[in-house]
């Protein structure tokens, strides 16, 4: 595999805070995406801010809302980069397609699996093309990207 890190002894810590440095700028990437093409174009709620609500146990101001998605969104991505770069790590199969194939797999866990389970989102059956092809499309980019940095970072961690 070309992303794959070499010569490298192969260390847990080191594939965690490559993969959540990693996962963080990659949803910069994503959130930029989704402005350009957003999956949302009716006013529907984003699922981080269906979870807010819902942790929170009742409806949240503007500015607490806001606040308090922004905070879910960023420490997902990083959460699931960190996830991403300790199983890359030792399964360096996982980077397949150049990340791409880890992007579509946390959206098929997410958008496609828990959200809709949690009621954070409309099944896929009900999603309209724009709503999948936007996810898709920004998963992807989220995928590639956290794979991009994921290999920078490990490399200058050594």
């Amino acid at each position: 595999m070309d992303t794959e890190v070499k010569d490298f002894r192969k260390s847990l810590l080191k594939g965690l805070l490559a993969g959540a440095i990693a996962g963080i700028v990659a949803t910069a990437a994503k959130s930029a995406a989704e402005k350009m093409y957003p999956p949302r174009t009716h006013g529907e709620p984003e699922p981080p801010e269906v979870l807010a609500e819902k942790l929170a146990g009742h409806p949240l101001d503007a500015e607490t809302k806001q606040l308090a998605t922004e905070s879910i969104h960023w420490a997902f991505g990083a959460v699931a980069g960190a996830a991403y770069g300790a199983l890359a790590e030792f399964y360096p199969a996982a980077t397949g397609k150049q990340g791409a194939t880890f992007g579509l797999a946390l959206m098929s866990l997410t958008h496609e699996g828990a959200l809709p389970a949690m009621g954070l989102s409309a099944p896929p059956e009900e999603q309209t093309f724009r709503e999948h092809s936007s996810e898709a499309a920004s998963h992807v980019l989220y995928g590639v990207v956290t794979e991009k940095v994921r290999v920078l970072v490990r490399g200058l961690l050594g």
